[in-house]
């Protein structure tokens, strides 16, 4: 738990805003994001109000199933292998039943039986934003036929916008569990704890791990 962000992360202890330390208690208690991002946000209180404000309206609010748009999410973190966002998880689609199945078969969700045809239009649309691959008419009537345009926009967005964010957080070398240390909202399972972050990442079968040895074993 040494690791030093690149960007330095500001004292919550240290924010005068009322509305602000709010918002980072809310982060450290319920998660998505965790307070280390925001803390690294902060340094421009409109930047930390825009990504804020953007994934209370877009991702936990708005018109299209919050559970979709977390799949997206996870789907991104296994994509650009952003562990800081792809060691966090939903507490609302949790509820809503989103079990850690739904993670394991993200990167090859076209063959997954895990998934349905509604999640698995949703994650080719993220694989096409995320990738930047050419898209064609069948490509969009697929899309088309599970969702509402207000539904595509939303989706279209908010993949774009977290796609972004995850490529900028994984040069930062942030890492979980040092700013407002000892509340575990939205933190995967088995990653609750500083020592259980520790333990997890250092697992053989830890998912970054995992996807980098499939990926050196395919370059072979």
């Amino acid at each position: 738990m040494s690791r030093t962000p690149r960007i330095s992360y500001v004292d919550p202890s240290t924010v005068g805003d009322p509305a602000m330390l709010a918002e980072f208690e809310r982060c450290a208690r319920e998660g998505t994001p965790r307070p280390e991002s925001q803390a690294v946000r902060a340094h421009v209180p409109a930047v930390f109000w825009s990504f804020a404000n953007s994934w209370r309206d877009v991702f936990h609010q708005g018109v299209a199933d919050h559970s979709i748009k977390e799949l997206c999410r996870l789907y991104v973190s296994r994509a650009v292998k952003c562990e800081f966002c792809g060691n966090q998880r939903s507490i609302k689609s949790s509820k809503a039943g989103m079990t850690e199945d739904a993670t394991l078969d993200l990167i090859n969700f076209e063959s997954s039986k895990r998934y349905d045809e509604r999640q698995k239009a949703a994650l080719s649309y993220a694989e096409a934003i995320t990738w930047d691959l050419p898209v064609d008419d069948a490509f969009w009537a697929r899309l088309h036929r599970q969702f509402s345009e207000p539904e595509l926009v939303e989706i279209g967005y908010f993949i774009a916008l977290t796609m972004g964010q995850q490529r900028w957080l994984r040069t930062l070398d942030i890492e979980h569990h040092q700013v407002l240390v000892g509340q575990s909202g939205s933190m995967a399972p088995g990653f609750e704890t500083p020592e259980a972050l520790v333990h997890s990442k250092s697992s053989p079968d830890y998912w970054a791990r995992k996807d980098a040895t499939a990926s050196t074993q395919a370059a072979e």
